[in-house]
């Protein structure tokens, strides 16, 4: 089973987080984890709301959990609310169905981890948690 080092954790919120800045996004929060939801690296900017760290983890736990962007996952909850409702609890309600968590697949698909990204609108915390994932495996080539 791969991993997600430290470097590529930290070149994703960093690239996250400068990306963030240059659209002159909110005080942004973002959270890399391991398989497992095993808190790898996190961020927080200045001024960024309170509890940003346990939505941020939501979301990159909604993605582990169902094998999909949270994006997808808040979809199946307006589609599936009973379905939804089910997981919420089984899953102590660790999981946050709202844009900005994505799985970190390795070049062989192989599952590394998931980012969560908050502090924008979900759209723009997609966008940026997709950005993050390319900018540090483009690094690498």
């Amino acid at each position: 089973m791969g991993t997600i080092t430290m470097t590529q954790a930290d070149e994703i919120i960093d690239a996250i987080l400068s990306r963030a800045r240059e659209l002159n996004c909110r005080p942004m929060s973002v959270v890399v984890v391991e398989p497992g939801a095993i808190v790898k690296a996190f961020k927080k900017e200045d001024y960024a709301a309170m509890l940003r760290f346990e939505m941020a983890m939501g979301k990159a736990y909604a993605a582990l959990a169902l094998g999909r962007s949270s994006s997808l996952v808040r979809l199946r909850t307006e589609e599936r609310p009973l379905f939804m409702d089910f997981l919420f609890k089984a899953s102590q309600d660790k999981i946050f169905a709202e844009g900005g968590g994505m799985l970190i697949r390795g070049v062989d698909g192989e599952l590394l981890g998931a980012v969560g990204v908050t502090g924008d609108a979900q759209e723009r915390d997609e966008a940026l948690a997709a950005h993050g994932i390319y900018t540090a495996y483009a690094q690498r080539d």
